[in-house]
């Protein structure tokens, strides 16, 4: 999905506006980092410095004062290009980012007229959430000219965390694309198929249709692999093959215009038998799942949303006998993580975790109990954006059995 340039300068704009008049704000995109002596790590940019710009280049700087937005490139080089692929021309930035093109310069002159910055009387605001050398660079040589910078990320948090509808629907066609890609996944279950041949089947359903460039590392796991939250090494023998009876926990997700689902789900191999005990989670899972999306509304929070569903779990635990008053095990045992996280940029998206949700405000919900007495435990996962008076999917909420059993 591709938007014109105008929402880059609406969030410099934006940004413009809580800036005091003698404030600059410096960004850096980054820098490529080594992965041995002659390759390097996929660059992706600052999230920050690509939410003000849509550029997802290395090297780049952004200066945006009260009057003025500069931003430094590398220039043309037809050598260096040789052996590192095209650079964009100054005319190409401008139609990305909607600055103007005579405010693009070539990244030789940034060290320069960054320094004169730094002995300018503005004040100077970077980053401190970026994790990129450039901002801490910067911030060492300022301070020892005397100059302690200012911590602009905290304006960076407020103002990524409202969506826009443009990146409401970034996120709802990057989530309809990753559940197609489950879908086809899906034809592929069935006894004796590994975990890598189904984990490379959905990153070529997401990549076909969106980019190479995944919200996170692809997890699908099989069997006692699903006590592993974070799986993201398929493996194709022992506990990483399907058989009759697994649990096969995917989650995953595409990212659209910069922006990520985060969706899971939970298939069963083979038709269920009476009291089948996954057919038993399912039903709780759901049950959460419910309360869970008629919870979340303005004014609540992460913590109250957790305790809504520690209540939930308790009693159906207690019901299954696997803990009571009397037994040392308490519903974390079973319920081992949270409830739902910030979505955006990033899958876990920057955000404060105490203040109260907002209407705009995207989430990821995905209630999950793991049961190591049983052998068995998953999460269904699903994107909401938090509304006025409540929220709504952006993706599809999906939970019937129907598809989630592969027959």
């Amino acid at each position: 999905m591709v938007t014109d340039s105008s929402f880059y300068s609406g969030n410099r704009e934006a940004l413009k506006s809580r800036l005091d008049g003698d404030t600059v704000a410096v960004f850096f995109a980054g820098e490529i980092k080594d992965m041995s002596a002659d390759t390097s790590y996929r660059f992706q940019p600052d999230r920050n410095f690509f939410y003000l710009t849509g550029i997802t280049r290395a090297d780049f700087v952004l200066v945006i004062s009260s009057d003025e937005t500069v931003i430094y490139a590398p220039a043309k080089d037809s050598y260096k290009e040789r052996w590192s692929g095209k650079r964009l021309t100054h005319e190409q930035i401008s139609g990305i980012s909607g600055i103007d093109v005579s405010c693009v310069k070539d990244l030789e002159l940034c060290e320069e007229d960054l320094l004169a910055l730094a002995k300018s009387g503005n004040k100077i605001a970077l980053d401190g959430s970026s994790i990129m050398k450039g901002p801490r660079k910067f911030k060492e040589t300022i301070t020892k000219q005397g100059r302690q910078p200012l911590d602009i990320s905290p304006v960076m948090t407020e103002l990524r965390l409202i969506k826009q509808p443009y990146e409401l629907d970034c996120i709802r066609e990057a989530c309809k694309a990753t559940e197609e890609a489950l879908d086809e996944m899906k034809k592929l279950i069935r006894p004796g198929v590994s975990e890598y041949e189904l984990a490379t089947r959905l990153e070529y359903e997401m990549a076909r249709r969106t980019s190479q460039i995944f919200a996170f590392e692809t997890i699908v796991s099989c069997n006692t692999n699903v006590f592993y939250l974070h799986h993201a090494e398929p493996e194709n023998c022992g506990e990483g093959v399907a058989r009759e009876g697994s649990v096969i926990q995917v989650d995953c997700g595409a990212r659209v215009g910069g922006y990520c689902a985060d969706i899971s789900r939970v298939y069963f191999v083979g038709e269920p038998e009476e009291g089948d005990r996954r057919m038993l989670l399912l039903d709780l899972i759901r049950q959460l799942r419910r309360e869970a999306f008629s919870f979340i509304a303005p004014g609540k929070t992460f913590a109250e949303l957790n305790s809504q569903m520690y209540d939930i779990c308790k009693r159906w635990l207690d019901k299954q006998g696997l803990i009571s008053d009397n037994l040392p095990n308490n519903v974390r045992d079973y319920y081992w993580h949270n409830t739902s996280h910030y979505l955006g940029l990033d899958v876990h998206d920057t955000g404060n975790r105490t203040r109260k949700f907002t209407g705009g405000e995207c989430l990821a919900v995905e209630p999950g109990v793991y049961i190591p007495e049983w052998g068995i435990g998953f999460r269904i996962e699903d994107d909401v954006v938090v509304t006025p008076d409540g929220c709504e999917l952006l993706s599809s909420g999906r939970d019937d059995p129907e598809g989630i059993i592969a027959r």
